[in-house]
């Protein structure tokens, strides 16, 4: 191993021979490194301050050196000092590479062994039935609206024709927000219990014709039980044109069961009422089960009543009539169904209550 040695003789042939020696020695142990540990060591034996081989040559060779040798052992110690610094360098650059390539090597992507899939979930079964619903219509020309799950009394009871005392308007079957009893009655916020205020929004954003139909969640205080739940979804349905008769609705609807049943469901209404509608009716469908023969899914009378419907109530259009809405030039039909209920009727499930509880193994079977 290279040991810096004091100089007896100051002569450029003899300098040039110390570092001839020097240089050499630097190289070979440079080549010598295996690893960055080795060329920490290799640095600090020629580059340290203190006991450095560097250092040692410039008090062995320059300050021992005569006044008049010292120009020259100076510019080979500076000469010196270069090629260490290049050669610690050199063998620096040489083991990063080295390291690299080698953690490059290990870390290495087999592109062809099989990949690591990211389990996907399913969509849920009634966030499905909802979308079928909603492209049933969608592929008939309808467009799909959406309004706001808190609603004020005017828009979820006065401007859809609820007079002031019906039973709809009670804490015992609507939420109210609390801490409202100094506003208005129309201004008071609830959590809607339908999605028929997003027609009366509809038509106050948009002058006829319109043709919209309306997913999304309603609430209402009932009792949770196998058939009953405080939070539920809806559908709706709005067309509003020139000369939309009651036949009109009953070929949407007749071709929406269809399309969402089979093509040999047939239709059936019957009188009914709503306040926002008139006429209404209830429309009920042949069992798709037993194909209208009668079984324990329509309780053997061979019909399912399914959904409501009728013709826009000419006072509900008073309320939207400076947009456009004159009931003496135009008319229109609505609908609504309820979500879980033709879920529940497809799936064959027997409690609402299942579509709530996160339960991995119920959600597992429509995946």
């Amino acid at each position: 191993m290279y040991t810096v040695s004091k100089l007896e003789d100051y002569s450029p042939a003899a300098l040039d021979q110390a570092a001839h020696e020097l240089l050499q020695a630097v190289r070979q142990e440079a080549t010598a490194i295996a690893g960055e540990n080795d060329w920490r060591v290799f640095r600090d034996r020629w580059m340290a301050r203190k006991n450095g081989i560097l250092t040692q040559v410039n008090d062995l060779w320059l300050k021992a050196a005569p006044g008049t040798a010292k120009r020259e052992v100076g510019a080979r110690v500076n000469q010196l000092k270069t090629e260490v610094e290049k050669a610690v360098g050199v063998a620096q650059h040489r083991t990063s590479s080295t390291a690299a390539s080698s953690r490059l090597e290990s870390e290495r992507l087999d592109i062809t062994l099989p990949g690591i899939r990211r389990p996907l979930g399913a969509e849920h079964p009634v966030i499905r039935t909802m979308t079928e619903i909603v492209d049933v219509f969608r592929r008939m020309g309808y467009s799909v609206a959406d309004g706001p799950e808190i609603e004020t009394d005017y828009y979820n009871f006065e401007a859809l024709s609820f007079p002031p005392n019906h039973p709809a308007r009670d804490t015992q079957d609507t939420l109210f927000v609390a801490g409202q009893e100094k506003k208005p009655q129309r201004d008071r916020l609830l959590l809607r219990t339908h999605t028929s205020p997003v027609q009366i929004r509809t038509m106050l954003n948009q002058p006829p014709p319109v043709r919209a139909v309306i997913p999304g969640k309603v609430h209402r205080a009932d009792t949770a039980d196998a058939t009953h739940s405080p939070i539920f979804h809806q559908v709706e349905g709005l067309a509003v044109d020139t000369n939309i008769t009651f036949c009109d609705l009953k070929g949407t609807l007749d071709h929406a069961m269809k399309s969402l049943f089979g093509s040999n469901v047939k239709t059936r209404f019957f009188p009914s009422f709503f306040p926002f509608t008139e006429p209404s009716a209830d429309v009920s469908i042949t069992c798709f089960k037993c194909g209208g023969k009668g079984c324990r899914l329509c309780k053997m009378s061979g019909w399912i009543e399914l959904l409501g419907c009728g013709m826009v109530d000419p006072n509900v259009f008073k309320f939207v009539e400076q947009n456009g809405y004159d009931s003496q030039k135009i008319s229109g039909f609505a609908f609504g169904m309820g979500v879980e209920r033709i879920t529940m009727l497809k799936y064959g499930i027997d409690d609402i209550q299942l579509f709530y509880q996160g339960d991995v193994r119920f959600l597992e079977q429509f995946a």
